[in-house]
């Protein structure tokens, strides 16, 4: 059974600061899991503009929570895409896409009636620490 001791908080302030009682992200063992991201730059403000802008805040963010955590985009194994309109899958698909390169990690993509400050976009991810 693994115990509280095991798991190591990671924080970063190069991303918004949670707004809630979670942390950014869990370290256990070999795994990294990051809490949802959404468009909040690394003061909370909210990114103006659609779902491209959005979107590429939200990779920022995980790229910030991640390199804190000792892993990156290369490491992740399995994302979850939230969005407010599935009409927009193709286009955060295609900035998805630029982010991993040829990297296909394991994903699941859905659509949500809303979203924390009615966001466009939120992705989580998990990833390995011990592969780079």
């Amino acid at each position: 059974m693994t115990t509280r001791k095991e798991m190591e908080i990671v924080s970063t302030e190069a991303a918004p600061a949670a707004i809630g009682p979670y942390s950014q992200a869990i370290k256990l063992g070999g795994l990294l899991f990051t809490s949802g991201q959404i468009p909040l730059d690394a003061t909370g403000a909210l990114v103006a503009g659609g779902v491209e802008e959005q979107a590429h805040q939200v990779f920022r963010n995980l790229q910030a929570v991640l390199e804190a955590g000792g892993a990156s985009l290369a490491s992740v194994v399995k994302a979850t895409v939230f969005l407010k309109d599935m009409n927009d899958f193709a286009t955060v698909n295609d900035i998805y896409a630029s982010y991993f390169g040829d990297h296909k990690p394991a994903r699941s993509a859905v659509e949500v009636a809303r979203l924390p400050k009615d966001v466009l976009v939120e992705i989580e991810v998990i990833a390995s620490t011990l592969v780079e």
